[in-house]
């Protein structure tokens, strides 16, 4: 690398100034932290963001070699978990060994031990923005019209107040069911037509949306 780094920045036609240091072609390695607190501060209300997991893992020597290849992505265990799941890519060479020598390691947060694990890569799976279901594009929709995320109801988001059950009054249920007031969000929760989960249709708590 010195050599072919020497030659390039001395040849006659390049400045110098304007070309990086030679390195090997890397490729990027995925994994997955589990074992930190999602809310790891005193008040127990303050989430832990990516910037956390930045400083994190400066802090840790076993992350003295490794360059982040995009932000890191976190999130709940589950949604009544108190408990983080991160995901973390990294440059690697081509043959993986970055990522070799993390799998599998534990590192300290505070009082918590964290274990690194291997991830694969996320490809994205497609969700349809027309009928909220997974695994096909919104122009390949075959359904008429639009639905809303959240209730599923034939209606678009915008709309949901005026159309939807569940946001109009009704004075003959007991106890009576208010308005819901204008440019306040929908206070009912609904079941996930595909997982059954109690969340909206592009929820990152949707199991089908996790690696």
């Amino acid at each position: 690398m010195s050599i072919i780094d020497k030659y390039i920045k001395n040849s006659n036609d390049v400045n110098s100034l304007q070309v990086e240091d030679a390195c090997f072609s890397m490729s990027k390695s995925y994994l997955k932290i589990i074992g930190i607190p999602y809310y790891p501060y005193p008040d127990h209300q303050t989430k832990l963001t990516s910037n956390d997991i930045k400083n994190i893992l400066k802090q840790n020597h076993i992350f003295d070699n490794i360059s982040l290849a995009s932000k890191p992505r976190v999130i709940k265990v589950s949604p009544k978990s108190d408990m983080a799941l991160v995901w973390i890519d990294i440059w690697d060479v081509q043959s993986g060994k970055n990522v070799k020598m993390l799998i599998n390691r534990y590192f300290n947060v505070g009082n918590f031990i964290a274990t690194i694990r291997g991830a694969n890569m996320n490809p994205g799976v497609l969700l349809c923005k027309n009928c909220w279901k997974w695994g096909h594009a919104t122009l390949s929709c075959r359904i008429q019209g639009a639905k809303y995320v959240k209730c599923n109801s034939p209606h678009k988001s915008e709309h949901h107040r005026e159309f939807s059950w569940c946001c109009k009054a009704k004075d003959k249920t007991n106890p009576p069911r208010l308005e819901t007031k204008k440019g306040k969000p929908c206070p009912y929760l609904f079941k996930y037509t595909n997982c059954k989960g109690d969340h909206q249709a592009d929820s990152v708590y949707c199991p089908f949306w996790r690696h």
